[in-house]
């Protein structure tokens, strides 16, 4: 008893309704990934009001999942609410990004010391020693192309990933994932700029030779060693952003247009 066709139709429905979740999640998530490509390339410019109708219809899916990517975006600080209703593309000072990479610094600059102190995972630290070597082949070359370029971004990124890892704390790694997902926070958010430099190669072998050194300190157990330098580490990304906004040349940041430069 109780195996009849209207339990199987329940069933049924149960695993419909999981399947349009589901499909609605992941709709969520293109919209989300299209609108931040959107607003990054220039294509929705800053103070650009969003509405959700507009949205739908742009991107071909309906209301719901629009929302959804709406709602993420302004969690990561590319839209902001207003107060009538809908978004808008957000701006940022140039002093507001300077603090989000300070803060970034920080926060690294924390990890590497605790880690130092408590003493890092050996699995962890190997990791790391391979991601290095792996940016050092890289930096034999004269020069980087697209390509290669790109492959420094990912191990930069994995590096960084690595280094907080080793503090072996949940809660400095949740705090450093949020300040990472601030706009231009991350470690590889102005290294474009480096590919555009006349002096590229030379920024990206300091970066390289501070990688080094902390893992240094970390094995060593010097921990305010190894806070320092990673405080000095974010320091490259500060000389970026000026770069970016004040240099001679025009670099093909994503997202600068939003930053409004100081006068």
């Amino acid at each position: 008893a109780g195996a009849g066709p209207g339990r199987r139709m329940n069933a049924a429905a149960v695993n419909s309704a999981g399947d349009t979740t589901e499909a609605g999640g992941s709709h969520a998530v293109k919209a989300q990934l299209r609108l931040r490509e959107m607003i990054l390339a220039g294509e929705l410019a800053g103070g650009a009001r969003i509405a959700e109708v507009a949205v739908s219809e742009l991107l071909g899916v309906s209301r719901t999942p629009v929302r959804s990517a709406l709602m993420r975006l302004e969690q990561e600080g590319l839209l902001e609410s207003l107060p009538n209703g809908g978004y808008a593309v957000r701006t940022f000072s140039e002093r507001d990004v300077a603090d989000a990479i300070e803060l970034r610094g920080t926060l690294e600059g924390l990890s590497a010391r605790l880690a130092a102190e408590r003493g890092a995972p050996p699995v962890v630290l190997r990791e790391a020693r391979a991601c290095l070597r792996r940016i050092d082949e890289l930096l034999r070359q004269p020069a980087l192309d697209d390509a290669a370029f790109s492959r420094y971004v990912a191990f930069n990124e994995e590096f960084h990933r690595l280094l907080s890892e080793m503090a072996g704390s949940a809660l400095i790694a949740k705090q450093m994932e949020r300040v990472i997902n601030l706009p231009f926070a991350s470690p590889s958010g102005f290294v474009v700029v480096q590919a555009n430099s006349p002096a590229a190669r030379d920024m990206l072998l300091i970066a390289q030779d501070q990688h080094g050194q902390v893992l240094d300190a970390i094995e060593n157990r010097e921990g305010s060693r190894a806070e320092a330098l990673m405080r000095e580490h974010s320091r490259i990304a500060q000389r970026n952003l000026r770069e970016a906004l004040h240099g001679a040349q025009n670099h093909p940041l994503p997202g600068v247009q939003l930053i409004r430069r100081r006068a």
